[in-house]
């Protein structure tokens, strides 16, 4: 009887446990250059996500790679755990330092059409009790630009 208890109690465990789905990147909001310098300017942004599981799961690791116009931009690696909601969108503010010479091929369509392309390519470690898996996003959209 005991065996039989342990063996449901696995089963009931086991069928209960949903791995869980990672996040679905939706957005880059609020782009903002705070700095402009002729070697390195500083960028803001927020990375919207969306937790589509019916349950809280929690965010240990962010690493992505952020492209404007085609051009490589700069890394955004963000450490640390956070718990998410089921069913919630959420941002993660950024801020960046970029290397300038990257933006210089597209800087006069930047400021004639104050609209870029942002491309953001990553991967953000989701997990649930402990147990984290690596999922990959992949983000494109124009954005409008405010220079402050």
């Amino acid at each position: 009887m005991a065996r039989l208890s342990f063996v449901l109690l696995l089963a009931i465990t086991f069928f209960s446990c949903k791995k869980p789905q990672g996040f679905e990147y939706r957005d880059t909001k609020n782009f903002k250059v705070e700095k402009v310098g002729f070697d390195r300017s500083t960028i803001s942004m927020e990375l919207v996500y969306f937790n589509p599981n019916n349950f809280g799961v929690s965010l240990k690791h962010v690493d992505c790679d952020i492209y404007v116009e085609h051009n490589y931009l700069g890394k955004f690696v963000l450490d640390t755990l956070m718990h998410i909601d089921k069913k919630s969108e959420f941002s993660l503010p950024s801020k960046m330092e970029v290397d300038m010479k990257n933006l210089y091929k597209n800087a006069f369509t930047v400021l004639l059409n104050k609209e870029i392309l942002v491309e953001v390519k990553g991967n953000t470690k989701v997990g649930k009790g402990g147990i984290f898996i690596n999922v990959p996003f992949n983000y494109s959209g124009r954005h409008k630009v405010e220079f402050n």
